[in-house]
């Protein structure tokens, strides 16, 4: 066999391997790798994560796509109050070390969630009459227990999550009933005691439109501001549903907490709708995460973007919320929905 010949018959295997993408080394084009969700929202300054929760970290298929997809990593139920002190002095850090040890795996943050608040309670606690001087004690062994065995391992804190009610006044929980309002600002205080480098969140719902609900959160912190107290940020839950329509002021909410030196995040964002899920509405979900996603990047102290976890598979929604779902970016076999492609889009 002539040389020229030989060469045309090696090109032709080479081009064939490539083709089939058996081929390596300098012939072969590999193909450019597709960034991530945090990877384009870090070209922004912003990170982009996800909840998740321990009984689903045994699912590979989907622990894959959580380590890889994200950046920033809230342990949905892990750190809360029922889970870290089941019984008065008695602590276990299982749950929450199992998803901040595997965001460590991953180089991942975490957001911390979360030390005071009125829901998910252990029996001891809210089964007895407390005086406020036994409280306060309570609450501070707690609060400062828990933020110093994740010091150093955590970005943030949602310190008091849920203080309001739709109308701003304060919701009558067991803390604000034997407390007052001023729980809020001692448990900012000795959380910042606890780990001084932790960024401390209020938290809430339906405060992204500006309203009664948001105004409330906006003249306490203004007050905790004047009187330094340490806080250093709003989340801004953003669980919202189609029927009750997009929150058209939000990047307007955003940008005034802003002017009052703290960062804002948005920390819990579904999406969900009336089941069956149709084109139409996946669609008005996708403009809806895009629209949520540019607010934030149109803001400079809008920090980051959560996921209430990132599936439906293992949404919250069905649970509470009957005949609702759909609400996340990818759907419960884990493939990308419109949401997923439309928030892609923003970043870009």
């Amino acid at each position: 066999m002539r040389k020229t010949t030989r060469l045309r018959l090696a090109g032709a295997l080479a081009a064939a391997l490539v083709v089939a993408g058996l081929a390596t080394g300098p012939t072969a084009q590999a193909s450019p790798k597709k960034p991530t969700l945090a990877e384009l929202a870090q070209r922004h300054g912003r990170y982009f994560g996800s909840a998740t929760d321990n009984p689903e970290l045994t699912d590979t298929a989907y622990t894959g796509l959580l380590g890889s997809e994200f950046d920033m990593i809230t342990p949905g139920n892990g750190m809360k109050w029922y889970a870290t002190e089941p019984q008065q002095g008695v602590f276990d850090w299982t749950n929450g070390d199992e998803i901040v040890n595997l965001a460590r795996k991953n180089h991942q943050k975490v957001r911390a969630h979360t030390l005071v608040w009125h829901s998910q309670l252990p029996s001891w606690l809210t089964g007895r009459e407390w005086t406020a001087d036994e409280l306060k004690a309570v609450l501070r062994k707690h609060i400062q227990t828990e933020v110093r065995h994740y010091r150093g391992k955590v970005y943030s804190w949602d310190v008091v999550n849920e203080a309001f009610n739709e109308d701003g006044t304060y919701r009558e929980t067991i803390w604000y009933k034997t407390l007052g309002p001023g729980y809020i600002a001692d448990a900012l205080r000795w959380a910042h005691q606890a780990d001084p480098h932790a960024r401390l969140y209020l938290n809430d719902y339906n405060i992204e439109a500006v309203g009664p609900k948001s105004d409330a959160y906006y003249q306490l912190a203004k007050d905790l501001k004047a009187r330094k107290v340490p806080l250093d940020g709003i989340g801004f839950q953003a669980h919202l549903a189609l029927q009750y329509g997009y929150p058209t002021t939000l990047e307007d909410n955003l940008r005034r907490f802003s002017r009052l030196g703290l960062d804002t995040a948005l920390t819990e964002v579904d999406v969900r709708m009336l089941l069956p899920a149709d084109d139409t509405k996946l669609a008005t979900q996708a403009a809806w995460y895009r629209d949520l996603t540019k607010a934030c990047l149109a803001v400079r102290r809008c920090v980051g973007i959560t996921v209430w976890d990132y599936t439906d598979k293992y949404s919250w929604i069905p649970a509470v919320f009957p005949g609702e779902g759909a609400a996340l970016p990818w759907d419960e076999q884990l493939r990308p929905k419109a949401a997923y492609f439309a928030i892609r889009e923003a970043l870009r």
